[in-house]
């Protein structure tokens, strides 16, 4: 970064956001891609926008008390950051899991008003969460953790507000907890204030696999782009949660061959090519380790190390499982191993250096504000199937979603063209989303 305001604008976030190492990573991964568009617009450096667009309009901090199954109290914190407003209500998942603190729920409050701007749809940026871990709880425990969360954040959210939904540890039976406690609480039937519901009181078709499926199609249009598809490419997936398991899924049907996925525990190489079917069950249904795979298909190499997953040979490598799981060593090692195209499942799983690795090297890189953002698309049409009290089939919404995530990339290329960086998804995506963001704000006056 050679722009002076902007050089400073961010030494001003790290001072006044100290050691909120991944909120400072997510900030300067967009000023810097910002710099040909201020060369070309320098309006908005004089604007006051930047100053506004790092600074989150709300954030909620609260303590959340609940009872084991041994009658113990215990304490968690929970969070809900309300970053930006100015493209319509709050929206963003909820992440339940033991490294949720503001650093994280600030990267991916900024990270969402962005993502949330790609897609179209009227929606400002959000995040919220707590440290509490799911794993090893038991279904009375976490429904009871879910009502007492919700009986504070109730307070704070609407479908005209701040409309939450799932994410890391938080799916549809939490969100269905959640829901319930809301309804009590608040007297009313209000189906559009959570999404990711059950589509027997809301939900919608598709939002399940919404970002694993939005993912693929993005990687479609990458692959096209270079006159390729995904039949017989080799694909390693990182994770096995809800996003791995569907962009998995999405990959087979259109011809990929899936060799490798992983949990926090391990690495999974299938030559073969995975088996959804038992990934599914394992993962979905008993809630166990992926390492139980080998029980069953003894061919199958077990790794007791997820970042094993990156020495694995691929044409395309599709990180679903956190952030940070990408540093420039497994960038490397993905570049060694033949991957030439990387597209981000999760949120910020690639380091900055990665990143600039992957640029450098001529590794296609489809970013997360851009990859991922089928999940909260599919939010969007939830919501707006909840406006309108109608319920879409299957495949009108993966229609609309396809449609989307189509139309998010060709922002993103015709950005990237029009600054003279092609094949830059990074730079083509922040000054895509940035536009949007900053007119809407630059319209609505100095709030």
């Amino acid at each position: 970064m050679k722009n002076l305001s902007l050089i400073q604008l961010l030494e001003q976030v790290k001072s006044r956001n100290p050691h909120e190492i991944e909120f400072h990573h997510a900030v300067e991964e967009v000023l810097n891609s910002l710099e040909p568009l201020f060369e070309v617009e320098p309006k908005w450096l004089k604007s006051g926008i930047l100053e506004r667009i790092v600074e989150p309009e709300r954030l909620i901090h609260f303590r959340v008390s609940w009872v084991d199954d041994g009658g113990v109290v215990r304490v968690n914190r929970g969070f809900r950051v309300q970053f930006n407003s100015a493209l319509g209500p709050y929206k963003g998942g909820l992440r339940f899991h033991p490294s949720v603190r503001p650093s994280i729920i600030k990267f991916l409050g900024f990270e969402q008003c962005f993502k949330n701007a790609l897609t179209g749809l009227p929606m400002g940026g959000g995040k919220g969460g707590s440290d509490f871990d799911p794993k090893g709880k038991s279904d009375g425990e976490i429904m009871r953790f879910c009502q007492a969360f919700m009986s504070e954040l109730y307070r704070h959210i609407g479908s005209d507000i701040d409309v939450p939904a799932g994410d890391m540890g938080v799916g549809a039976r939490e969100i269905g907890y959640l829901y319930g406690m809301y309804k009590k609480l608040s007297n009313v039937h209000a189906q559009g204030v959570l999404t990711g519901k059950s589509v027997n009181f809301g939900g919608s078709l598709v939002r399940t696999q919404a970002t694993g499926y939005g993912l693929v199609y993005f990687v479609q249009n990458m692959l096209k782009d270079k006159n390729e598809d995904f039949k017989g490419k080799r694909v390693i997936v990182s994770g096995s949660g809800n996003v791995s398991i569907y962009a998995i899924e999405k990959a087979q049907e259109l011809g990929a061959l899936v060799v490798a996925c992983s949990d926090s525990n391990g690495t999974i190489v299938d030559e073969n090519g995975l088996d959804l079917a038992l990934i599914k069950e394992i993962k979905e249904v008993k809630r166990e380790r992926i390492q139980r795979y080998c029980n069953v298909h003894p061919n199958a190499i077990y790794h007791p190390d997820p970042k094993a997953l990156y020495d694995v040979r691929c044409d395309i490598a599709l990180p679903c499982a956190t952030q940070g799981e990408i540093q420039i060593e497994q960038a490397q090692s993905l570049y060694d191993n033949g991957c030439r195209f990387v597209a981000e499942g999760a949120n910020m799983p690639s380091s900055l250096k990665a990143i600039q690795f992957f640029l450098d090297q001529g590794v296609y890189f489809g970013p997360a504000k851009a990859a991922n953002a089928g999940g909260v698309a599919t939010s969007g049409l939830e919501m707006s199937q909840n406006s309108l009290r109608l319920a879409w089939a299957f495949e009108e919404v993966d229609q609309r979603l396809h449609g989307i995530m189509d139309q998010i990339y060709a922002q993103a290329k015709q950005t990237a063209i029009v600054y003279k960086d092609p094949d830059n998804l990074v730079m083509g995506s922040n000054i895509a989303s940035f536009k949007r963001l900053a007119e809407a704000m630059l319209a609505q006056g100095v709030l």
